[in-house]
């Protein structure tokens, strides 16, 4: 079954897309049918699969996040303890938690399964830049 790994670097929080990179690792497979399974490696970042088409979508998405849960020096934050990596880790953790690190998608006639409007993501939930690894497997 095959299986890489993408290397993704962010520039701070937000959402960034890597579709293509996905689509291209299951087009060199030349598997007709399978699964790809997307795990990220890490606890303060994850995975979405959301609209592609409207960047207004991201933005709300990155703006509900940081209202839902925002920075431990916020004063409705102060029951945090792990501050250790500063105010935005735990928040980081939290919204890693409330989402997903891993997504399933189903591959056909050699091709992701998206809908029209989707796109493969990465959250990223820290606020300094960050090199994120991504694993990509094809089973079938």
């Amino acid at each position: 079954m095959p299986q890489t790994i993408i290397n993704l670097s962010t520039r701070g929080a937000g959402i960034y897309e890597f579709t293509d990179q996905a689509a291209h690792f299951v087009a060199r497979t030349g598997m007709e049918e399978g699964l790809l399974t997307v795990f990220v490696r890490h606890t303060s970042c994850s995975l979405l699969i959301q609209e592609n088409a409207d960047p207004d979508v991201k933005r709300d998405l990155d703006q509900f996040f940081k209202r839902l849960v925002p920075h431990s020096d916020d004063p409705s934050m102060r029951w945090i303890v792990h501050t250790a990596e500063g105010p935005d880790d735990m928040p980081a953790h939290i919204k890693a938690a409330l989402t997903q690190v891993s997504i399933g998608i189903p591959v056909g006639e050699g091709r992701l399964m998206l809908g029209t409007w989707q796109g493969l993501y990465l959250f990223e939930h820290r606020d300094r830049p960050h090199r994120r690894e991504i694993v990509l497997h094809l089973g079938g």
